[in-house]
């Protein structure tokens, strides 16, 4: 069915739906149509589109369903949500942008489209994007009753990890002293707090720190949090002997940090230190360097093997739990 619509380069699309969103005149009986690298929104009245934009008369398909971008695009894209952030990681750049405008086209509550540029990289553990619609980086996270504000260009942060935080969280009892070695904007942090832990969580990324604080704030935990910024190393010596429980959630060097946890552990002190190693023995190195850096001061006991995911062919993600007790 013929209707009116605003008529834009794809490139343009997403700050040009924002601009007819906020002027309320979007008609949402029609479906947003891509066609020859431009898009169609249709409108509900002509005459109160800003001058600045082109009409034209298109054949809009009837809303019937809430769109996909898979409806859009004729095939399932992968992607991931972090709130209100779309994650598309594409070598392709032209699938990438296919995929970006399919979403802004679609009903899916999405305000940026972003495609990673680089892996993580650095000491603070960020990574490059290509923002592909959108402009705002900064997205509020939600998971097991937690929320998260964060800015995916400042800080690392996966969503796919909620599990995997949520299993450690359910450990923690009342009263007991949690350290976090490298933080983050508090994915530990904030639920050990919840179920009544004082934690102290550090990290070298000062923006980091910074949404750390925001977010104990915001689930109401302020009182039971400390946020240092700085390396544990140096942050260690002020909390000695102190800690019922340690996150050493750094898998590709937490190795080198096991004797600042040592230095930081209590008399019973449950570890969580994350690795990453080859699928024929995941857990035997990161056992064997803990034992090396806690023994003879603590007996070591492992809790659980645990693998965390798939990280690459033949290599796991994994998590061993062990208490260190002291002899």
């Amino acid at each position: 069915m013929n209707v009116p619509c605003v008529r834009v380069p794809r490139t343009d699309g997403e700050a040009t739906r924002r601009a007819l969103a906020e002027a309320d005149i979007i008609d949402r009986d029609f479906e947003i149509a891509v066609e020859d690298g431009r898009l169609y929104i249709p409108v509900t009245d002509a005459e109160a589109v800003p001058a600045e934009f082109d009409v034209v008369e298109f054949d809009a398909e009837a809303r019937s369903h809430q769109q996909t971008p898979a409806d859009v695009l004729g095939f399932e894209p992968t992607y991931e949500r972090l709130g209100d952030i779309v994650i598309v990681d594409e070598d392709d750049d032209e699938r990438a942008r296919a995929i970006a405008d399919a979403v802004v086209a679609s009903d899916l509550p999405a305000d940026t489209v972003v495609n990673r540029a680089s892996k993580v990289k650095g000491e603070l553990r960020v990574r490059d994007w290509d923002v592909l619609a959108g402009e705002n980086t900064e997205a509020v996270h939600r998971e097991y009753g937690c929320e998260f504000l964060l800015d995916i260009a400042e800080v690392y942060f996966s969503p796919r990890l909620a599990t995997e935080r949520h299993r450690v969280a359910q450990q923690v009892e009342p009263g007991e002293n949690a350290f976090d070695m490298f933080a983050g904007v508090g994915p530990f942090v904030v639920p050990f707090a919840k179920r009544g832990a004082e934690v102290v969580g550090c990290d070298l990324n000062e923006a980091a720190v910074r949404y750390l604080r925001e977010n104990a704030r915001r689930n109401g935990v302020e009182d039971n949090v400390t946020a240092v910024h700085g390396d544990v190393r140096d942050v260690a010596a002020d909390y000695e002997g102190w800690a019922d429980r340690i996150v050493m959630n750094l898998p590709h060097s937490a190795d080198d940090f096991l004797d600042t946890a040592v230095r930081l552990a209590g008399d019973d002190c449950v570890i969580h230190y994350y690795d990453i190693q080859h699928e024929d023995d995941p857990y035997g190195p990161g056992i064997s360097a803990i034992r090396d850096a806690a023994e003879p001061t603590y007996d070591v006991t492992v809790l659980t093997e645990h693998t965390v995911r798939s990280y690459a062919p033949h290599e796991l993600n994994v998590c061993v739990d062990v208490r260190l007790t002291a002899r």
